[in-house]
């Protein structure tokens, strides 16, 4: 009896700080630290899950590029197991190089006349006031991306054919007697990739334009400045990371074209992803075509970085204080 009342009285005193101690609800800092672990985990956790569906997207071409080359240092009807660089070999062929250079210099024409025309409608579209109008303008920017590519060929089919629409209209006029002939000509394929891939030059400039301040403009009013010298001295350079995406974008998208210089080229304009498909479709060569997407590839990205690298250098200059 005596030991129990010894215990119990032990319990007494110590009983309210041991249920302080175990408590829960009194130390909230315990369970602050268990959450901080959990919490970062979910931060860290949570770009990547935003970002997980563009790099499946990247995985899946990464995955695609590797395939095509090793396929090209394969051979015909051995292409997994064989290994020869006589595909690259054949590349030095008078016709292949004749085709890449004349890939390279209609993607680069159609980048200059495309940022020529985007400049004045970019501008537009930055700085028009009525949301009606922009609205307009990016309905008619973005109309070539939501037809077809083959539909507009066929478009371009009819509008530039010996009969077509514009040989008729210069008829009419009394300008010509002869009909134009655009078709199958570098010029008819150029109109065409200038046109399908004008969206790709404006989109980019007409962001870029719309972030540059109206107080630039309005300074350079003041002091004097003309409309051309404010767009070329100071929109223009502002602009300038939107101008060259813009021409990256249009320049890729170009050299890798297929349905328009096809339709409007036909085998007198040989681009190289006609010649790709010209050896796959008929002569089932793999190979080959794989070495001359690979090769195409690499000169494409090999103009995109010397582009990037001399306008940095052009930036750099620019920002230097002048002597």
């Amino acid at each position: 009896m005596t030991m129990m009342l010894a215990r119990f009285s032990r319990r007494a005193s110590a009983g309210p700080a041991a249920d302080r101690a175990t408590d829960p609800a009194l130390h909230p800092r315990s369970e602050a630290a268990a959450d901080i672990p959990a919490a970062s985990l979910a931060q860290t956790l949570r770009p990547w899950l935003l970002l997980a569906p563009i790099l499946l997207f990247l995985a899946v071409l990464g995955a695609a590029a590797l395939v095509v080359l090793r396929m090209s240092f394969g051979t015909q009807g051995s292409e997994w197991h064989g290994f020869t660089l006589r595909n690259y070999a054949d590349l030095l062929d008078g016709y292949f190089m004749k085709s890449l250079w004349l890939t390279l210099k209609l993607a680069f024409q159609s980048m200059l006349c495309a940022l020529v025309l985007a400049i004045p409608v970019a501008l537009a579209m930055a700085r028009t006031r009525s949301r009606l109008a922009r609205r307009l303008l990016l309905a008619g920017v973005l109309l070539p991306l939501l037809v077809n590519l083959l539909l507009q060929g066929y478009g371009w089919l009819i509008i530039l054919g010996p009969a077509g629409l514009l040989n008729h209209a210069l008829f009419a006029s009394g300008l010509l007697h002869r009909p134009l002939m655009w078709l199958y000509r570098e010029n008819g394929v150029l109109l065409g990739l200038i046109q399908t891939a004008f969206p790709l030059a404006v989109l980019p400039l007409a962001s870029a334009m719309r972030a540059v301040s109206t107080s630039y403009e309005e300074a350079a009013a003041t002091l004097g400045a003309t409309r051309w010298q404010t767009l070329r001295h100071i929109l223009l350079p502002l602009a300038l990371p939107g101008l060259v995406s813009g021409a990256l974008l249009v320049f890729a998208y170009n050299a890798s074209a297929f349905a328009v210089p096809l339709l409007l080229g036909g085998r007198r304009v040989p681009m190289l992803a006609v010649l790709v498909h010209d050896q796959v479709a008929p002569l089932l060569n793999w190979p080959a075509a794989s070495a001359s997407g690979v090769v195409l590839m690499i000169a494409t990205l090999t103009v995109m970085a010397l582009s990037q690298r001399l306008v940095r250098r052009t930036q750099r200059l620019a920002e230097e204080p002048h002597a």
